[in-house]
């Protein structure tokens, strides 16, 4: 895995060292129901998703470099709404941020940095992106980032045990091509 650097941000693998960041961010009933998981309960909750979904490979620690304290994550959960197909190199991308750091445009700048991994280091061609109902922050990000709604159906957000309407939104690598020159 590598470490990705952008202006304000480093972007890493998650260390078990980083559970009680985890369990500062995630804990909020601000991030995870709208993200479709529940808050963590304990530091130790928040350890063992450290040791299960976030060591998955392509998933990376936000740091913020002023503090030097994991704020989010961000990272390829390796599927996309099409399902796996051979003749179709796709993942979808998902993220948390702390509340205490919404608005400052940090999670565009983790966003853009880990499309350009994905197009450029994993020869992804189609990177998807969602979100829930009511989670229009995220579609924001997603829209400054350069991805462009497809669709939207009914999903199970089985963590919170509900089903939720749920935005579907790409980003091609040809249209990322196009945005990243633009923004030069």
């Amino acid at each position: 895995m590598p470490v990705i650097e952008t202006r304000r941000l480093i972007l890493r693998p998650f260390t078990e060292r980083d559970a009680a960041d985890l369990y500062a961010y995630a804990s909020d009933p601000r991030v995870g129901p709208i993200a479709g998981w529940p808050p963590h309960r304990s530091e130790a909750e928040s350890r063992e998703i450290i040791r299960t979904v976030f060591s998955q490979p392509g998933v990376f620690a936000i740091g913020y470099k002023e503090t030097g304290a994991v704020v989010g994550s961000i990272g390829f959960v390796h599927t996309h709404p099409a399902g796996e197909r051979a003749d179709c190199p796709d993942d979808e991308v998902g993220y948390a941020l702390s509340s205490a750091y919404w608005g400052r445009g940090l999670m565009p700048e983790a966003l853009a940095a880990v499309i350009g991994w994905g197009f450029e280091e994993l020869g992804l061609q189609r990177i998807w992106c969602a979100h829930y109902a009511g989670n229009w922050r995220s579609r924001r990000c997603m829209v400054k980032c350069g991805f462009r709604y497809q669709f939207a159906r009914v999903t199970r957000a089985e963590l919170m045990g509900e089903e939720r309407e749920t935005y579907f939104y790409l980003l091609t690598k040809e249209d990322w091509l196009a945005h990243v020159s633009r923004s030069i």
